[in-house]
């Protein structure tokens, strides 16, 4: 069983889109292939009307590895690495001379983005 959340994840498309054209909540993996082998036309045409921007993204923390899939937002920076927010500064990747470094909090469910500048 697949939720309505992996499978907006593996078509590339918003949660939203997802139920707004009756995806349900939870679907098998045979209805979820069945989908990607021969997708709807609304599915054609919002592929077909990409902007280029990512729809979803790999978000890993650059210590534990712990990592999860979030809808990027557009205030979130070009970050150096991130970081769980339950990490040690001891933990983190050294800083290197001459370099500031900036934490930009609430980057998905549990991370700090660090920006190297």
């Amino acid at each position: 069983m697949i939720s309505r959340r992996d499978a907006a994840i593996r078509l590339d498309i918003p949660l939203e889109m997802a139920a707004k054209h009756g995806i349900p909540k939870v679907l098998t993996t045979d209805e979820l292939e069945a989908i990607e082998a021969e997708p709807p036309a609304w599915l054609v045409q919002s592929r077909a009307n990409r902007t280029g921007k990512p729809v979803w993204v790999d978000l890993t923390c650059a210590v534990c590895r712990f990592s999860e899939t979030e809808r990027p937002k557009k205030w979130w920076p070009d970050w150096t690495f991130l970081a769980c927010d339950d990490h040690d500064g001891t933990e983190l990747p050294p800083v290197g001379g001459g370099i500031d470094r900036q934490a930009i909090y609430g980057i998905g469910s549990r991370f700090i983005a660090y920006v190297d500048a």
